[in-house]
């Protein structure tokens, strides 16, 4: 099997795992902190996103956009509240994931990131950057243990 193949399925499953999960909570003896709602984005280096995002648009039926493609969908059991997840393909030659040496980042959906970064800070988390707010949503980086790029987002839906 080739590297691309199995690098764009891991990221497939993932991508629907996501779906699978309305939250994951963290419990201890102070407080329960919801802290992911859901995946925010799929992102993934490739040679030509702009080939690859016409691959995927008429291979798999991806409704595309300048930035890859959005999927709407609805949090949890309030079907009223909209929410969306981000595939974009980068070019190959990237800095978007460093410090991490990997083909991909997956972005979270977060509830208030604020707390979360100063959890994150108590527990040991490296921080890759300051909190940057858009009007689209507050994001951070993060690494996970193994040196994973992690981008977490409290969107403004």
């Amino acid at each position: 099997m080739k590297k691309p193949f199995v690098i764009t399925l891991t990221l497939v499953a993932t991508f629907c795992l996501g779906f699978a999960f309305k939250s994951i909570t963290t419990t201890n003896k102070i407080n329960t902190m919801k802290k992911v709602t859901g995946i925010g984005g799929v992102f993934f280096k490739c040679k030509d996103p702009k080939i690859i995002t016409e691959w995927y648009q008429k291979n798999l039926g991806l409704t595309t956009n300048p930035y890859g493609a959005t999927f709407e969908w609805f949090e949890g059991f309030d079907s009223t509240k909209k929410a969306q997840t981000q595939w974009t393909p980068f070019k190959e030659t990237t800095k978007y994931f460093e410090p991490s040496a990997k083909d991909f980042m997956i972005n979270y959906r977060v509830e208030n990131l604020e707390a979360l970064v100063e959890e994150l800070k108590k527990n040991g988390v490296t921080i890759v950057d300051k909190l940057e707010t858009y009007d689209y949503g507050k994001f951070i980086h993060i690494l996970d243990p193994e040196g994973n790029k992690v981008e977490l987002w409290e969107p403004i839906d």
